[in-house]
This record gives C-alpha cells, structure tokens and sequence, in this order.
C-alpha cells in the first residue's frame, strides 16, 4: 500500500513538473530562433541617373559588355548604354519582377600566379588571397514572348549597388523582401506603353 501511494505521488509531482520544464524549454527555443531586434538600416541615398556597369548576361540576343546604367523616367525604364553611350537594351521599371544583390568571391590574380609558381605546394596560401564581385540581379517578364527571364549587371562598389538596387524599386514600385525586392502579386507588371524594345 505504502508503495503504491509512493508511486502515484511521484507519478503526480512528475506530470506538475513536466509543463513547467517544456514550457521553458519552448519559450528557449523560440528566443533562439527570434532574429535579433536590429534597428531598421539606413535607406541608401538616391543613385546617380547614370551608373558604371558590366552587363553579364541574360537577355537572349546581347553580349556581355561595359558600359552604363541609366534611369530614362521620361519613359519609365532603365536602360544599358554602351562606353559609346549608344542604347543596346531598355528594360520597361514595370517590366521588373524581382530584383536583388548577389555576391561572389574567387582567388585574386596574384593568387592564382603565387598559387601556380611556387613549387611544392607552399603557394596554396595564394588561393586565400580573394576577391569579391558584386552583381545586381534582375527578374523581368518579357513582353514580346510573356516568358520570365533573368539578367546581372556587376557593379563592384557595395554603396553603390544599394543605392541603384533601392532607386531602382521605388522606380519599379517593387516591395522589399529581406535584402532583395519583390513585385507584389497586386502589382501590375507588364501593363503599360513603356516596354522594353518598343517605342513610345
């Protein structure tokens, strides 16, 4: 009897416990999910109506080549000019989708020739010797062919491509969305004259 009454008082403080400890386990777990509460970043300063860039591909029919980013709000586009400032492709702001930066990093030159020279291996801290390259990257919808495509401009200065990312989306009226920026469903995209390789 006694040690009926022993278990079943264990049994009892046991399940008063275990709410307790899961309840504190759970609330740990959530605190350590929670992102950390940072302040709201500055909003870049405005970009420059024309940006240095290097086209990298994307858009069916163009090379890669440097030359500028230039916002036309007369005709609500942004567009790639060559170094000779001649227009190679327009993109129409309502034409955008999504739009965010990328980053990518691989061994420096010098590097690769330290990496490549020295014998008997000692160069491979060469490799570690890295360079960083900065791409804006754009989602757009064709209006000729109602396909989706996707293009990258490289813009190498980081205060720069933040700034042209953010003028860019309030241009386009595209949502931000963690580090990129996003055309909300409720957002027409391709209605409009401007469009991209048609004249007003």
């Amino acid at each position: 009897m006694k040690r009926t009454t022993v278990l079943a008082l264990a049994a009892v403080v046991t399940l008063a416990a275990a709410p307790a400890s899961t309840s504190a386990q759970r609330q740990k777990t959530v605190q350590a999910q929670a992102p950390s509460a940072q302040p709201n970043a500055p909003k870049p300063p405005p970009a420059p109506a024309s940006v240095k860039a290097k086209y990298e591909g994307g858009m069916v029919g163009y090379r890669k080549a440097e030359g500028t980013l230039n916002f036309d709000d007369a005709n609500n586009r942004l567009v790639f000019r060559d170094k000779q400032g001649r227009e190679v492709f327009p993109l129409a702001y309502n034409s955008l989708v999504m739009a965010w930066p990328d980053t990518k990093s691989r061994a420096s030159t010098p590097g690769r020739v330290l990496a490549s020279t020295v014998p008997y291996g000692l160069g491979l801290p060469g490799l570690l010797m890295r360079n960083k390259s900065r791409y804006m990257i754009l989602r757009y919808q064709d209006p000729d062919t109602g396909t989706e495509g996707m293009t990258s401009f490289k813009i190498n200065d980081k205060a720069m491509l933040a700034s042209v990312l953010d003028t860019l989306a309030d241009k386009a009226g595209l949502a931000p969305r963690g580090d990129a920026y996003v055309r909300r469903k409720d957002t027409p995209t391709t209605a409009g004259p401007a469009q991209p390789g048609t004249p007003d």
